[in-house]
C-alpha cells in the first residue's frame, strides 16, 4: 500500500519548544486539523499543502541532515498515515517528536515517540474536545503542554495537574499566549504555587518577526 500525507511544509529550525528547545529540527508540518483554537498561530495549516507519498517525505528530511524531526500541524493525528510515517522516521534513527492538540488518540503512536500534547485551557474555546483517555497513555518520556492567556486558564490548568497528578506522568510545560498575557506574571504564580512544571517561552518568537513561516 502507498500511504500518503498531506504536507503543509517541511523546512529546518530550532526547536523552540519542550525539553528539545534550542535543538536544530526539521519541522513536518502536516495540513488540517478540525479543531478552531482562538489563538491558533498557524492556520495557514488548515488548508494549504500537497499529497506526498511517505518515502518522499524521508528523502526530503534525509536532505537536511538532522537527526530530530518533529510532525507538527495542523494537526498530525487527523491523518492516518502519520503513525506509519512515525514508524519510519524511527526506522531510520530519527528521534521523533509528535506535537498534537490532544484531541485524538495516541493509541497508534509508537512508543519511542516523544508525544509533545497540548491540554487545551478554557480560553482556546477547545478544551471540551480533548481526548481524555490519552491522559492514561501518557509516558515518562511525553509532555504535556499548558498555553495560557489569562489567569482563568492558569487555575484550569491548576486544577488539570492536580486532578489528574499530571506531573508524575509525564513533563509539564506552561507557555503564554503571544501578547495576551504577561509572561512575568505567570512566572510568579508558577513560582508562588510551587508548581513542578517547565515554564517556556517559545523560542521562535523572540528569534523571529511575528507571523514568520518556515521558522
Amino acid at each position: 500500500m502507498m500511504y500518503k500525507l498531506k504536507v503543509c511544509e517541511i523546512f529546518l529550525s530550532l526547536q523552540g519548544e519542550s525539553s528539545f528547545v534550542g535543538l536544530p529540527c526539521v519541522f513536518v508540518r502536516t495540513s488540517g486539523c478540525p479543531l478552531e483554537c482562538r489563538w491558533c498561530d498557524t492556520t495557514y495549516a488548515k488548508t494549504e499543502g500537497h499529497d506526498m507519498i511517505l518515502e518522499e517525505i524521508l528523502g526530503k528530511v534525509a536532505g537536511l541532515g538532522v537527526e530530530l524531526v518533529e510532525l507538527t500541524g495542523g494537526e498530525p493525528l487527523a491523518q492516518e498515515a502519520t503513525p506509519r510515517m512515525m514508524e519510519l522516521f524511527l526506522q531510520e534513527g530519527y528521534t521523533v517528536l509528535l506535537e498534537t492538540s490532544g484531541a485524538f488518540s495516541l493509541a497508534q503512536v509508537p512508543e519511542e515517540v516523544h508525544v509533545i500534547m497540548d491540554l487545551k485551557c478554557p480560553s482556546s474555546g477547545m478544551h471540551e474536545r480533548m481526548h481524555w483517555p490519552n491522559l492514561e497513555m501518557l509516558r515518562p518520556h511525553h509532555e504535556v503542554k499548558f498555553v495560557l492567556a489569562d489567569r482563568a486558564d492558569y487555575d484550569y490548568a491548576l486544577r488539570m495537574i492536580e486532578q489528574h497528578r499530571l506531573a508524575e506522568r509525564a513533563g509539564v510545560l506552561i507557555s503564554c499566549v503571544h501578547g495576551a498575557i504577561a509572561s512575568s506574571q505567570v512566572a510568579d504564580w508558577i513560582l508562588q504555587d510551587r508548581l513542578p512544571v517547565r515554564f517556556q517561552l517559545p523560542l521562535h518568537k523572540e528569534l523571529w518577526p511575528e507571523h514568520t513561516r518556515g521558522v
